[in-house]
This record gives structure tokens, C-alpha cells and sequence, in this order.
């Protein structure tokens, strides 16, 4: 073998490999991607779980934009008060009086109370129901259909079909919002943790095309109205809406409601 030849492929070899090795340093430093420091450090502090509850793709797009100054530090409703306490500092924001809040289902239509106009068998998704005859089995067409789409959406296992409606874990749920997008029937709001007295019914026929189909729907009566000392309370296309602003928690809605669709939902 021809020592000579081995050293030049030797010498071919390392400078095809140091030229390469420059082009490459060259090019990166070239097009390289300005990050910014303070991205980097909000998206440390995100807790990661991609859910777009925050309406951004994932953590590293809405971790981008709090840097940017194109989302609030608050913006993560996973992380809550401390992780946008701690994004505050970085961004220099002091106060960023972050609520707490869950998703509360609108609905009391459990399956011993609503009435059924034909058994269904099919897809077990939501919004497929919702194109068949009568947006599904139930007669009321407004209430929780019960096939669990939002059940199926929640990253958090904190919504469950219990008896034919979901029914939400206040203390599983971040509020990321998937189930709200999901249901069909709108039928899921976020309201803070703290609210006391929330009106779990979203028909907005008149009372006695509701009776005729749900017997824990809401009438129109307006008795709450009359109930409510602070004005709280208003029926709008019949049906009772609360003004958490103005509900001071007393009770005596839900006391004097016939239908009992006015459910406390914390102590």
C-alpha cells in the first residue's frame, strides 16, 4: 500500500471537513434567529401543556407574544395568579389581577328529567347530533345533548357525562376553554371560581313549551326577579340571568324558585 496516498486522502479528508465545518459556522451565524431573552425565560415559566386555552398554537407562540407585549402576562389560564405573578416580574408588570375561573354547564336536563323523542344510534360526538333531527334524542333543544365531546376535549379530565349532562370538577378545571369551543349547544361559560349562585338551564322558549319537555328548566316566572333586592337577577328572552357584580350570594332566588334551576355551585 502506498503510504503517500493514504496521507493525502488524509490531508483531502480534514480540509473537505474543515471548509465544510467554516461554510456551516459562516451560515449560522448569518441567518441566525434573534431570540429574545425575556421569551425564553416566560416560556420556562409556562407550564407546558399546549392546550391553546390562552387562544395561542402552544406555550412557545404565546410565551412569543407576552415577549412581544402582543398577549397579557395573565394570558395562561393553566399557570394561574402565580405563574402570571412570575411573568409579571419579568415583564416588569407589578399587578396582574388574575381571577380564577371554571367552566359551569348551563343545563339541568338529566336524563329523569328531560323527555326524549326517539332513541339514537350513531356517532357519539356532539356536533354530529346536532345535524340530525331535533339536535338529537332530547326534546329540549337547547339542553346538554350528553354524547361527551366536551368530555373528550378537556386535557385536564375534569368534565364527565353524568346522567346524561356534563357535569364539571371546579377543582380539576383551569378553565382553558376546549370544552366551551367544543359544545355545540353553547352551553358551557367560564365564570369565576367564586361565584355562589349560577342559572343551570338555557332554554329560551316560553314556560310552558319548557315544562312540556324538561321538568328542570327555566320558566320565565321571573319570581327570582322579584326575589332579588339587589337587582341581580333579569329575564332576558325568558329565561333568568345573574349579574355576578351586583349577587351578594344571599340565596333567595334559588329558594324561591319552582323550577330549582338556580343551583348553588359553591359554599
Amino acid at each position: 500500500m502506498d503510504i503517500w496516498g493514504i496521507v493525502i486522502a488524509t490531508i483531502v479528508v480534514g480540509a473537505t471537513g474543515i471548509v465544510i465545518g467554516l461554510l456551516l459556522g459562516v451560515a449560522g451565524e448569518k441567518f441566525k434567529v434573534e431570540v429574545n431573552e425575556k421569551e425564553l425565560f416566560i416560556r420556562d415559566l409556562l407550564p407546558g401543556n399546549n392546550c391553546g386555552g390562552c387562544g395561542f398554537a402552544g406555550c412557545d407562540a404565546l410565551a412569543k407574544a407576552i415577549a412581544a407585549g402582543e398577549a397579557p402576562v395573565n394570558a395562561c389560564p393553566v399557570g394561574g395568579a402565580d405563574c402570571a405573578s412570575r411573568i409579571g416580574e419579568v415583564m416588569g408588570v407589578a399587578d396582574t389581577n388574575t381571577e380564577r375561573k371554571v367552566a359551569f354547564v348551563k343545563c339541568s336536563g338529566t336524563c329523569d328529567k328531560v323527555e326524549t323523542e326517539y332513541n339514537y344510534y350513531g356517532t357519539m360526538d356532539c356536533k354530529m347530533v346536532a345535524m340530525v333531527p331535533g339536535r338529537g334524542s332530547k326534546k329540549c333543544i337547547y339542553g346538554c345533548m350528553g354524547y361527551g365531546t366536551c368530555e373528550r376535549a378537556c386535557p385536564f379530565d375534569a368534565i364527565h357525562v353524568v346522567d346524561g349532562v356534563a357535569v364539571v370538577d371546579k377543582e380539576k378545571c383551569v378553565a382553558c376553554g376546549k370544552c366551551v369551543a367544543e359544545c355545540p349547544n353553547r352551553l358551557i361559560e367560564l365564570v369565576p371560581y367564586t361565584v355562589r349562585y349560577m342559572v343551570s338551564c338555557s332554554s329560551r322558549d316560553k314556560g310552558k313549551d319548557v315544562k312540556a319537555v324538561c321538568s328542570a328548566g327555566c320558566i320565565g316566572c321571573g319570581i327570582c326577579v322579584k326575589q332579588c333586592e339587589y337587582g341581580a337577577i333579569v329575564l332576558e328572552d325568558n329565561i333568568a340571568h345573574i349579574d355576578q357584580s351586583k349577587c351578594i350570594g344571599c340565596g333567595k332566588c334559588a329558594a324561591k324558585c319552582p323550577s330549582k334551576v338556580i343551583r348553588k355551585v359553591r359554599e
